[in-house]
């Protein structure tokens, strides 16, 4: 786990450079509230704000990306206004943070913007509960937010906007076809409001002053996962983080007494880690959380062990309420989710083959680069949905080696894509007549894959074997393709296939 968080390949540095951001454009936003007067509330309600704006706008575009953020406070301020007035009312404070979760989780409907939207909606309100926000402290709260998007957009946009030299990613949308509950985001709104309204009950007789942790830890655990399996594991991953950095807060946090210096380092260090780790372990990341509000409890002058042991049982308490959702209320299968990322990872290899042969064969506007790049997110949500089956706590073994069967392959895939592209962008490559029928019957592969049983769909199970692999450099990454795309065969449409429901 180790290794994973922090020698796991990071190209272009995209992870550091990300990361080293953040703790930019966060400490520019809590340096600006103390310098114009704000109290240390107001700093960390305007840090959390830069936090989230730097984390969790994900637009593909620069443009997008400015666009969503302006939108944040527009969105923010006026559910920060509604938990304030709600303060000493409890009922209708925990009705609407009910709402503020489900509109939240149904927001992820229209995309990166509607998420991004949905998070700093529910984390102002969180956040309004964590600090006791009142009607009285408003003004100067409202004022801190406005300060540090802007001063963490500064950072983003203007200082270090390092993304305007990267080519724009590809937008790769989630499966979210159908109407009403046949809609995943439709049933994750659902699901995440019962989990919460779990979570808040149960919260609320363990402690009626951090009850909100439960609440926060079952918004968090429904946050980018489409299945019931993978909410599972993301549930298990968050206690274990919060386990884990509770352990660390009692050896680096706890003995700083809250001396300002020596924990605004660990506050940076563990924005530092947030967003280093969070592409590659979610249990690194929510240590790094964890480490991070024991720093800020301390500073408040609230940190002692018994709060954090309190936040490890709400924590626990607000997991649970996500896994009996999940489990019990219009449940979204592993097996619906991976077949439909399979689905779009095998169309989308036979576009890069297409696109590869076309420019091969002399049409210029034909670029198999960017249908590699689509796919590298593809398989990065493939792998996500398979995650159930191939922790190592599965016990599930017979699916765990027909899933990891299944990445291989698709992992075997993406190389030789990546190869013919590399191909096809040599303007000296061959245009060997033989391209066409090799396409072919790589979409003939393809198609056997992905047509419903029923639907006219062949057998490449059983069909002649791929002809023996050529010298030819371009003919030689399609042999090797569709003898990928033939043995997907097996493991994909057998009777116990790979993404059976878990």
């Amino acid at each position: 786990m180790l290794k994973r968080a922090f020698v796991a390949p990071d190209p272009g540095r995209a992870r550091l450079r990300f990361a080293s951001r953040a703790v930019l454009g966060v400490g520019l936003a809590v340096a600006l509230c103390a310098a114009v007067g704000h109290t240390l509330t107001a700093a960390v309600t305007g840090g959390l704000a830069a936090l989230l704006a730097l984390f969790t706008v994900t637009d593909p575009t620069v443009r997008g990306q400015a666009v969503t953020t302006a939108l944040l406070p527009v969105v923010g301020l006026p559910v920060l206004t509604l938990a304030a007035f709600l303060h000493d009312l409890p009922v209708a404070r925990d009705l609407v943070f009910l709402a503020v979760v489900g509109a939240g989780a149904y927001a992820r409907r229209w995309g990166p913007r509607g998420h991004s939207l949905g998070v700093f909606a529910f984390m102002t309100y969180f956040a309004a509960q964590f600090l006791h926000t009142v009607p009285a402290r408003l003004p100067e709260l409202c004022a801190a937010v406005t300060l540090s998007l802007a001063a963490s957009s500064a950072v983003r946009f203007g200082a270090w906007c390092y993304e305007r030299r990267s080519p724009v990613p590809p937008a790769v949308a989630p499966p979210t076809g159908g109407r009403g509950l046949a809609r995943v985001t439709t049933r994750q709104a659902v699901q995440a409001t019962v989990g919460a309204a779990i979570a808040l009950a149960v919260g609320q007789a363990l402690s009626d002053q951090r009850w909100y942790w439960a609440v926060g830890a079952t918004w968090w655990v429904f946050v980018n996962t489409a299945s019931r399996g993978e909410t599972l594991v993301r549930g298990f991953r968050r206690f274990l983080g919060t386990v884990l950095g509770i352990a660390l807060g009692l050896v680096v946090a706890v003995p700083l007494h809250g001396e300002p210096v020596a924990s605004a380092a660990v506050v940076g260090v563990g924005v530092f880690g947030i967003f280093y780790t969070a592409a590659v372990s979610y249990t690194w990341m929510m240590l790094s959380v964890t480490v991070m509000a024991s720093a800020l409890y301390g500073l408040l002058g609230l940190l002692d062990p018994a709060l954090l042991a309190l936040r490890a049982a709400e924590t626990a308490v607000g997991a649970l309420g996500a896994v009996l959702a999940v489990l019990l209320v219009l449940p979204v299968t592993t097996h619906s989710v991976t077949d439909a990322w399979v689905e779009r990872a095998l169309r989308c290899v036979h576009a890069c083959t297409a696109e590869a042969a076309a420019r091969l064969v002399g049409a210029a506007t034909a670029d198999p680069s960017r249908r590699v790049a689509e796919l590298e997110q593809i398989l990065a949500r493939v792998r996500m949905s398979l995650a159930p089956l191939v922790h190592p706590l599965s016990p599930l073994r017979a699916r765990k080696g027909r899933a990891r069967h299944v990445l291989a392959l698709l992992d075997d895939c993406a190389r030789e894509v990546r190869g013919l592209a590399a191909v096809a962008a040599d303007p000296q490559a061959s245009h060997d007549a033989r391209l066409v029928t090799a396409c072919r019957r790589v979409e003939a592969a393809v198609e056997a894959l992905t047509v419903p049983t029923g639907a006219g769909r062949r057998s490449t199970a059983t069909g002649a074997a791929p002809t023996p692999a050529p010298a030819e450099p371009v003919l030689a990454h399609l042999h090797a393709l569709e003898r990928a795309l033939l043995e997907l065969a097996v493991p994909l449409r057998r009777a116990d296939r790979v993404p059976a429901g878990a």
